[in-house]
């Protein structure tokens, strides 16, 4: 998650004074608005907590009105603060910031607490309707979701919500994968936009963890509800001898020959992005990213027209960061993120050959969640050398009781494939791959007019290569 406070407003309090409010945008978008002093009662509960050697330096108390240029220092302090703290796998995870940030959206969008029907979708396009609260967190309704489907406790951590937003030909462009920090609800009503929706889709990377969920009834037919979809919508390459297969295997009704013949093609379980633009192998290429298997997937199409295909292993990135330009801003913010200018970029340092690192950078507005993937890559390339299982990331909450619905919802089954696209298969075939293309220099510039803000991450699976992953 990309934290940022590029912008402040002066506003009135309730006894009419004036008062200076820090706008959080995460991802680029505005989550709430915070005082100082709501900030400052933060951090003394994360130092009461954890203890003033664990918590970050705060931006001390002013006695007289702050002038602009003090304002905007403060802002900077506040940034790095907020960061860092998100950044530490004690605070950034704990109740204690996570509910701070839930209650300040909340107030933010002005929207009271009380009982509602969310629809979240299927990968099918099938509408699951839930009701919660409007202060129910991400774990709260994903539980929800759950339990209307009849999924089994145990299985619940291997699926996430995810913020998409619908395009004209019914696909889902991702947006991020909702947080603990945030109350669903409030973040899809608040974005007033009806393309914005929620989707459950599997959260894991590794097929191999497919034998678990198609375990149990529920949990075969969403994973066969999302691999198909991913096939009809272009996510998954099917020449025309293995769409005959699998229509063949769909008429039988066999759904999990159905999944392990998928698990044989081409970026099964990738995540699809949309076309945005790198600096590699050149500058202002135009490329389709894919995220899955632990890499990222590169389609470049070159200024020659060619198109070029290569693959960067999560295992050989040394790091990454997010970038966010944001013009300078007093005046009110506005509350859609569709109007916003933010400019988002995703750059990685790279081990092209034993002893040479590069950068590759990728401009994007999902450049955030392109990190999200890789950071979940890290975490269960971690988890499974550990030896430890996926089945223990999905965190239960002590006090948490799972609300059982009252009426159960079975996972409809799609309608058989349509006939290939015809146009993707040259496609794959034209493609050659990038190691055969020059590398160059990676060159980095800002606009002096933006303000420029780093979400850093380091990458422990890094660490643990050897020559045989080279």
């Amino acid at each position: 998650m990309h934290f940022s406070i590029p912008e402040t407003e002066t506003r009135a309090g309730d006894g009419g004074a004036a008062y200076v409010a820090y706008n959080i945008h995460v991802n680029g978008v505005l989550h709430c608005r915070v005082r100082y002093s709501q900030l400052l009662g933060l951090h003394e509960q994360l130092r009461k907590e954890y203890g003033a050697n664990v918590v970050p330096a705060f931006p001390p108390k002013k006695i007289f009105t702050l002038t602009p240029a003090e304002v905007e220092q403060r802002r900077e302090q506040l940034e790095k603060y907020m960061q860092a703290v998100r950044q530490d796998p004690t605070l950034g995870g704990s109740e204690t910031f996570n509910s701070f940030l839930r209650k300040a959206q909340q107030e933010t969008q002005q929207i009271p607490t009380e009982e509602v029907v969310l629809e979240v979708l299927l990968s099918n396009g099938q509408k699951v309707k839930v009701t919660i609260l409007t202060s129910d967190q991400t774990e709260d309704v994903l539980e929800a979701v759950a339990s209307k489907l009849d999924l089994p406790d145990d299985l619940i951590g291997y699926f996430s919500l995810f913020l998409v937003r619908e395009t004209k030909d019914g696909a889902f462009s991702f947006v991020r994968k909702l947080q603990e920090f945030e109350l669903p609800y409030v973040s899809v009503t608040s974005l007033h936009n009806s393309e914005f929706r929620i989707i459950l889709r599997k959260s894991y990377w590794d097929s191999s963890y497919d034998d678990d969920v198609m375990e149990h009834r529920v949990g075969l037919n969403l994973l066969y509800a999302q691999t198909v979809s991913d096939i009809e919508h272009g996510w998954i390459l099917v020449n025309k001898e293995q769409h005959r297969q699998l229509k063949s295997l769909q008429e039988k009704v066999s759904k999990k020959e159905f999944i392990r013949l998928a698990q044989t093609l081409k970026y099964y379980g990738y995540l699809k992005f949309d076309p945005c633009v790198t600096d590699f192998p050149e500058k202002g290429c135009h490329v389709v990213v894919s995220a899955g298997n632990n890499e990222l997937n590169f389609q470049v199409r070159l200024p020659s027209e060619q198109i070029k295909e290569g693959s960067f292993k999560v295992t050989r990135m040394r790091c990454w960061r997010v970038t966010s330009s944001v013009p300078m801003s007093n005046g009110p913010s506005g509350s859609s993120p569709g109007k916003s200018e933010v400019k988002l970029e995703l750059a990685f340092e790279y081990l092209m050959s034993k002893d040479r690192l590069q950068w590759v950078t990728i401009t994007s507005p999902q450049a955030i969640m392109l990190s999200i993937c890789l950071q979940s890559m890290v975490d269960e390339l971690m988890v499974k050398k550990s030896g430890g299982s996926i089945r223990k990331m999905f965190r239960r909450r002590v006090n948490g009781a799972l609300r059982r619905s009252d009426s159960q919802q079975a996972v409809k089954s799609p309608p058989l494939l349509d006939s290939p696209d015809a146009s993707r298969e040259p496609m794959a075939k034209l493609s050659s791959k990038l190691t055969s293309v020059s590398l160059r220099g990676i060159s980095h510039s800002s606009s002096a007019n933006d303000v420029g803000t780093n979400d850093f991450h380091g990458n422990y699976a890094f660490e643990g290569i050897g020559d045989e992953d080279l």
